[in-house]
């Protein structure tokens, strides 16, 4: 728990930390898309040497990142797996009763895969480099030009503001509370599969109230405040698109450019 990175910040003054949020959430917007056509060998190299590129520019140690996706991979893996089971096109090298895995079906657990990583790779930048507040400013001031049709844009920002904020806070609330079970005797790695499930029954009842609890502490603490949502509210941080925001956001619409034409045709 305390290697996930999801949600944390991290100060700096480097090229990443320095550009606007705006840019580095549209930007992400856009590498999000972009991955889904890198289906071969180079489109995937390509992805990848650019997401390390991204990483080192904003100067955190890419042994952050790696131990920071280490607890994901997992849920990654079990995720591909489904797509190596029940892929039934390409040759067959192993087959038990229904269950085929062939070669264009392990291909394809690589792709998606590699996918899964590199997205995540790419969002833990933007979100080490980008403190919450910003980010959600950034999503307000993206979804402006939407009120016309009624969307609730400084309500969103708030949700994905205080949705960020406190990622770590549960992280470190879940890792409180099996420290305390482990201290009274609880086994989280042994016995069978419903054994498994069980223990984490003493775990999910105390985090949903300590959860319930935090919630209600801060709704009031906005309420003595006075906290009346976004209109006529003036701000203390102002963004400011440069042009090195424009640079940057035209370096990934080439690199989604490059790949549509590099992309193996379905």
């Amino acid at each position: 728990m305390d290697k996930l990175i999801l949600g944390r910040y991290i100060p700096g003054n480097s090229f990443v930390h320095r550009l606007d949020p705006r840019s580095k959430l549209l930007a992400m917007m856009v590498f999000i898309v972009v991955v889904f056509w890198a289906n071969n060998v180079l489109t995937n190299g390509l992805m990848l040497a650019f997401t390390i590129l991204a990483i080192l520019l904003s100067k955190i140690p890419l042994t952050f990142f790696i131990n920071g996706v280490k607890p994901m991979i997992g849920i990654i893996l079990f995720t591909t797996l489904f797509q190596v089971f029940f892929t039934q096109q390409g040759t067959p090298l192993v087959s038990f009763g229904i269950i085929k895995i062939t070669d264009f079906g392990l291909a394809q657990a690589l792709l998606i895969f590699m996918r899964f990583v590199l997205i995540i790779l790419m969002s833990t930048v933007l979100t080490l480099t980008t403190m919450p507040l910003s980010l959600a400013d950034a999503v307000e001031s993206l979804l402006k030009p939407f009120r016309i049709f009624k969307v609730p844009a400084h309500e969103i920002g708030l949700m994905l503001s205080l949705s960020l904020r406190f990622v770590p806070t549960l992280m470190d609330d879940t890792t409180r509370i099996m420290n305390a079970q482990r201290a009274r005797g609880v086994d989280f790695g042994e016995g069978s599969l419903m054994q498994k499930v069980k223990t984490i029954i003493p775990i999910l009842i105390p985090l949903f109230a300590s959860s319930f609890k935090r919630a209600d502490a801060l709704a009031t603490a906005m309420e003595s405040r006075g906290y009346q949502g976004g209109d006529g509210r003036s701000k203390f941080r102002q963004l400011d698109w440069q042009l090195k925001d424009s640079l940057t956001l035209l370096a990934f619409l080439g690199l989604g450019l490059l790949l549509f034409f590099l992309k193996t045709p379905v």
